[in-house]
């Protein structure tokens, strides 16, 4: 996961390589869907998970950071879109109300 150098927060654009990696796998959203799975993210400092969301609130079909609480915020492009957030941040997914790695969805629905 790509991490700033002098901060410990997660950019946006791992989010990006992240789903390169997981291409055509279980390991993204498009891929575990039918599954059960719903593109979340964890905060693993406090153990809180949030459901991806739109910025308006409305459940997100992909990991978008713009739905974060603005607690988790680090940075915002000029156009008020989020571009950073706090390291302790991981994306994954939502099955069954348990948090799930993008490597677990994957092994899950890849068998």
């Amino acid at each position: 996961m790509r991490r700033c150098s002098n901060c410990s927060v997660l950019i946006k654009g791992a989010l990006v390589e992240q789903n390169r990696r997981f291409l055509r796998t279980g390991g993204v959203s498009a891929g575990n869907r039918s599954h059960g799975f719903h593109p979340a993210f964890l905060d693993r400092e406090t153990g809180t998970v949030y459901i991806a969301r739109f910025i308006d609130g409305r459940p997100a079909p992909m990991h978008i950071l713009d739905g974060l609480p603005a607690k988790l915020v680090v940075e915002r492009l000029p156009s008020g879109q989020v571009a950073t957030v706090k390291g302790s941040i991981e994306a994954g997914f939502v099955k069954d109300g348990n948090f799930i790695t993008r490597e677990e969805a994957a092994a899950a629905v890849d068998g």
